[in-house]
């Protein structure tokens, strides 16, 4: 096999692709080969490496209607994803029950509608994004963190449910990424500069995580080249799980 187009005759879905994490995969497997179908709310950037099928994974109906387009699939990126900036004092019920729906229930939906394409390929992936706030306590991040913990815990069950059907499920663990997503989050920021500086310092490399490198990660687990790899979390963080530096 060329290792370079090691997705070669593989169809992967991509939720939230449209930008960010789930763009920057889209175009690396595409250029390895896949033909990759995006689901996301809107097409953003993803024309010339997707299909784009518009899709809420917040609701039910939107994802069995989009996965009532797909007839082959070999690999599911789970993705799609929202944010929160809060604590349990300060978030509501409603807040909570929306990220949890999308964050969480949104990956189970996702998943279920693929699993009876998935169990016919020779060579079934799934990677969920999850993040290192499933694993380092982050300030001002409660329900997001919350939800994230869960996603690490649903790869583990995922992985185990699933190994009767040869299903492959792992899962990513991206620090802060330079991404609109985040970008979004600076611009609402008192002092957008001021936040900016401090994402970076709290990641020892002193920098943001960029997508191509989580979107590298995300291709390294869904690889057919990884055949033995699954129930695995891959950080890429910039140290800020494992190491603690010197001030």
């Amino acid at each position: 096999m060329n290792y370079g187009r090691d997705f070669e005759s593989l169809t992967a879905v991509v939720t939230g692709a449209g930008s960010g994490i789930g763009l920057a995969t889209a175009q690396m497997l595409s250029a390895r080969g896949a033909t990759v179908i995006g689901l996301d709310l809107n097409q953003g950037e993803m024309a010339t490496v997707a299909r784009w099928v518009m899709c809420d994974i917040g609701d039910s109906a939107s994802v069995s209607e989009a996965f009532s387009q797909i007839s082959k699939l070999d690999i599911l990126i789970n993705n799609a994803g929202i944010s929160a900036v809060g604590n349990v004092e300060t978030a509501t019920d409603e807040e909570w029950l929306t990220v949890l729906n999308v964050n969480v229930v949104g990956m189970v939906r996702a998943s279920r509608a693929a699993l009876p394409l998935l169990r016919k390929s020779k060579h079934p992936a799934i990677v969920n994004t999850c993040s290192v706030a499933a694993t380092a306590g982050i300030p001002n991040r409660a329900i997001y963190s919350a939800t994230k913990g869960a996603v690490l815990s649903l790869t583990l069950a995922m992985a185990n449910d699933h190994l009767v059907d040869g299903v492959r499920v792992n899962c990513v663990n991206p620090g802060t990424a330079d991404t609109p997503w985040v970008q979004r989050l600076l611009v609402k920021a008192p002092d957008p500069v001021a936040e900016r500086t401090a994402l970076e310092a709290r990641q020892p490399m002193g920098r943001l995580v960029s997508a191509d490198e989580v979107a590298s990660a995300i291709c390294y687990l869904a690889s057919p080249l990884q055949g033995s790899t699954t129930a695995t979390s891959l950080a890429v963080d910039g140290g800020m799980q494992g190491l603690r530096i010197p001030k």
